[in-house]
């Protein structure tokens, strides 16, 4: 018999096996450091098929735009040739090759420009708008070579290596079956006008382009669905790891706990200290005490400043005797007034008359009427 742990098959994770949801402060964190589901596959997909889609639309101004710019450098030569004899081929040459390399960027634009829209679109698309710096900011762990392994032998380089090989396999496979239906056609070009041989050439890369992107599109879609998969995946959480971040954003129980305790206890000699003001304590006897005051010239009706059950009551009770507050037994009226009455709140109306009933007994005892 063999001893093993199986802790060793576990996934790593303080606490055990990573077998909750992500919470989402951990979504939110890692989505800071730049860690989303995304597939770079459908930007990729997307490039090209607008790409191709707007090369197929303009292909013919855009021949045009290159004949006009073969036949004004073939129109030229003459003039290089005269003035290479006079020796002044060098700027002649370096001004007619910048003229032809803004040619060429200004044909270009627009295709440069719809496949960065598109990919910024898809990007935005797959992860919404929340740009951050902090992917490129170096970090120690990247240099480390035992980490630097795990990542080359890790399920997701494997997976690339698996996807990359399909891709080149994929892409072979279309452009051999695209360029054996044209290649009778494509072994007249040297009999053809150049415009015509132009116009067969761009029929066959647009096709085989479109061709590239729908299967890029297809792949992008699957490769999206595993990386949303994975993500989920290398989120989930420990129970450990979820009770740690619950203590770290709503603070400890046991201390949350003691800091409610505090705040009661200050809470309460706050109002022990307010009993010696009070014109009378109403109690159960025993179990219940509130103390009322009421002042004519600032309170519209008696208010409560103080209330206690059992050793609170008792408490009220002592300090109420030590000053000289008047104490009235009424069980029915001490026990509603302490479930329905809070501290600082003034009598309810429906027990005006009872509260009223017993002022008016104190101040006569009082000698105050």
């Amino acid at each position: 018999m063999l001893d093993y742990d199986l802790q060793l098959f576990a996934k790593e994770g303080p606490g055990g096996e990573k077998t909750e949801e992500a919470t989402p402060k951990k979504l939110e964190d890692a989505r800071k450091e730049g860690q989303v589901a995304k597939s770079k596959e459908i930007a990729l997909g997307f490039s090209l098929l607008a790409m191709f889609i707007l090369l197929k639309i303009w292909v013919g101004t855009l021949g045009g735009q290159f004949l006009a710019l073969f036949s004004s450098i073939y129109s030229r030569i003459p003039s290089l040739s005269s003035q290479m004899a006079s020796g002044d081929s060098v700027w002649y040459f370096v001004t007619l090759f910048r003229e032809v390399i803004i040619r060429f960027i200004l044909y270009l634009a627009p295709f440069l420009l719809v496949a960065v829209l598109v990919a910024v679109v898809t990007e935005v698309l797959q992860v919404k708008w929340q740009p951050t710096a902090k992917p490129l900011k170096p970090k120690f762990s990247k240099f480390n070579p035992i980490n630097g392994v795990k990542r080359i032998f890790s399920v997701q380089t494997l997976f690339e290596l698996l996807k990359s090989i399909f891709k080149i396999f994929i892409i072979g496979y279309i452009a051999y079956s695209t360029l054996k239906d044209k290649w009778s056609a494509i072994l007249t070009l040297l009999d053809m006008p150049v415009e015509q041989g132009i116009s067969l050439m761009g029929n066959i890369i647009l096709d085989l382009g479109i061709k590239i992107a729908g299967f890029y599109l297809i792949l992008s879609f699957a490769d999206y669905i595993f990386q949303k998969w994975k993500f989920k995946e290398d989120m989930k959480m420990t129970k450990q790891e979820i009770k740690d971040e619950y203590k770290q954003s709503e603070g400890d129980p046991q201390i949350k706990g003691q800091i409610k305790q505090r705040m009661m206890q200050a809470s309460r000699r706050r109002m022990m200290q307010d009993v010696p003001k009070a014109d009378v304590v109403i109690t159960n006897p025993t179990h219940f005490a509130v103390a009322i005051k009421y002042d004519g010239d600032v309170d519209d009706a008696p208010v409560l400043i103080a209330k206690g059950a059992d050793y609170v009551a008792a408490k009220i009770k002592e300090i109420a005797k030590e000053n000289k507050v008047e104490i009235v037994e009424n069980k029915p009226l001490a026990r509603m007034l302490y479930y329905n009455v809070d501290l600082g709140q003034t009598i309810p109306p429906e027990l005006y008359k009872a509260v009223a009933d017993i002022l008016v007994y104190v101040y006569k005892v009082q000698g105050k009427i």
